[in-house]
């Protein structure tokens, strides 16, 4: 996913950002002081969403949501603002999502679980992501999504398990992300995908942090991160 930071204060800038990277959930961050900087960098480049401060010199967040909002496939806009009475104005330029600052981590995985049901609606064939490329013994090899049980970032590849067996796959784990999402995946932790129809148990050990256990794959937990317990357990139904 990529994303675009508008504001025209820096230091809210540089929070926002943090905490996205934060998320693991991000392939790349820009950043715009204005809005005629934004719609520069989006000539340059595509954004998946942007995170639009509201109050800002010259042209505002919202005029620039209105003017996106136009657009054949605009991208995903996610207002970040101290304001709370342009929220119903936010909707009727269909923004995913309205954060109030400060910013809170549990709030923006929230949102940007949005952007994932927004880039991928119900409507969509999951043919596409049925099975993803891998290599074994040097060849490739095709693996049914269905037989994924967990999936580990490991460098600068992803490491697949099944239940008998495990693959390396030269896609990154925020691109595998995207494709799976839809598919019941779910990033508990930077380092961690999960198929969520296999998780077996859910361990609260010290400090409250979650462990999972996973059916098929004998003694293995995977840490939760505290920024997606949350969200885990409302995919869970907990």
């Amino acid at each position: 996913m990529r994303a675009m930071i508008v504001d025209d204060e820096a230091p809210a800038r540089s929070e926002l950002r943090f905490l996205l990277e934060e998320t693991g959930r991000i392939d790349s961050i820009v950043e715009a002081s204005s809005a005629r900087e934004a719609v520069e960098l989006m000539m340059e480049s595509r954004a998946d969403v942007l995170f639009l401060d509201i109050h800002m010199p010259k042209t505002s967040g919202m005029q620039l949501a209105e003017a996106l909002h136009k657009l054949k496939n605009p991208p995903a806009v996610i207002f970040v603002t101290a304001y709370s009475e342009y929220a119903l104005e936010a909707f009727n330029v269909n923004a995913v999502d309205y954060l109030m600052k400060p910013v809170e981590s549990d709030r923006l995985n929230q949102a940007l679980d949005k952007v994932q049901v927004h880039s991928h609606p119900q409507v969509q064939s999951k043919s596409s992501v049925e099975r993803i490329p891998v290599v074994k013994s040097g060849r490739k090899v095709l693996v049914p999504i269905d037989q994924i049980r967990y999936i580990e970032a490991k460098d600068d590849y992803s490491c697949i398990y099944t239940a008998d067996d495990r693959y390396l796959s030269t896609i990154s784990l925020a691109k595998l992300e995207q494709k799976l999402a839809p598919n019941g995946f779910f990033r508990v932790h930077r380092g961690y995908i999960v198929n969520l129809e296999y998780v077996e148990d859910v361990e609260v050990v010290s400090s409250g942090i979650l462990q999972l256990g996973v059916n098929g794959i004998e003694g293995k937990k995977i840490s939760v991160s505290r920024r997606r317990v949350v969200a885990l357990k409302r995919a869970l139904g907990l």
